[in-house]
């Protein structure tokens, strides 16, 4: 069981404030999985006697299975910026899919399951209820790993070219922060600009111009919070907004907030 780096915070705002509230921990696939499976994650928080948390997440391009009290099940790409409350004491087991990894386990496009969610059951079948059941008497990160790193293998699909290439282009999204249009993704990787929407509407269940917006307003955030001094206007065209009034308006349509209401806001 391979830990992997904690210190990104993949959506999590405010994370300085979060690791006060949480402790959150990843964990890589093995190679059989990793075409399919990003990593596994786990949350510990003990706030006996504290007043809730209330958690913002702006969301990856990837499907992820959940395992939770009272709310498990496998929830598709969410297109904007939720909130999680975490209260009281509780143990929270995922499975991060890699984007379009998920696709060969339903079989159906995943645009019919953005913003939705399945029961795990709907999807792995009578197994997941005693995968489940087995899964939640467990207290150790390796066995709950292993419990179902065996569940997948089982139904370890084929490799799939498709999700390779998602990948990549995913990757170069996240990484190239100078790409900012879907036509260049179609440049950069010779592809026809509908079949890539096709294929990101299958397979992710979002455009690729919106896996283009999260991230971009996904860094924004992180370096608002990194720091309390930010030039919004440098930010903006560093981000690749030439039109400083796009970029506000686009924040506020992931974060909810403009970028100035963001970073003036307290400290939870």
């Amino acid at each position: 069981m391979k830990a992997i780096d904690q210190k990104r915070s993949m959506g999590i705002l405010q994370k300085k404030e979060s690791e006060k509230k949480f402790q959150l921990s990843r964990y890589a696939p093995s190679e059989a999985l990793l075409p399919f499976v990003k990593h596994y994650w786990i949350i510990y928080w003990d706030l006996e006697g504290q007043a809730p948390y209330f958690q913002d997440v702006v969301p990856n391009p990837c499907v992820n299975l959940v395992i939770e009290d009272h709310r498990s099940g496998i929830y598709g790409v969410a297109s904007q910026m939720y909130t999680t409350r975490i209260e009281g004491k509780g143990r929270v087991f995922g499975v991060k899919f890699q984007p379009g990894g998920f696709y060969p386990f339903l079989n159906s496009p995943l645009a019919g399951i953005t913003d939705q969610a399945l029961s795990i059951e709907a999807v792995l079948g009578t197994e997941a209820i005693a995968y489940e059941q087995q899964l939640r008497s467990l207290t150790d990160s390796a066995d709950m790993i292993a419990l179902t790193e065996a569940l997948f293998l089982r139904r370890l699909p084929q490799q799939d070219v498709s999700i390779t290439l998602i990948n990549q282009i995913i990757t170069r999204i996240l990484e190239d922060h100078e790409l900012t249009k879907v036509e260049q993704i179609c440049e950069a990787f010779d592809i026809n600009k509908r079949k890539l929407q096709r294929l990101f509407s299958q397979y992710v269940g979002i455009s690729p111009k919106w896996v283009i917006k999260l991230y971009r307003l996904q860094n924004a955030a992180e370096v608002m919070d990194k720091s309390s001094h930010y030039d919004s206007l440098k930010l903006s065209a560093e981000l690749g907004y030439y039109d400083q009034s796009h970029f506000i308006k686009d924040f506020k349509s992931i974060i909810g907030k403009t970028p100035d209401e963001y970073a003036k806001r307290p400290a939870l």
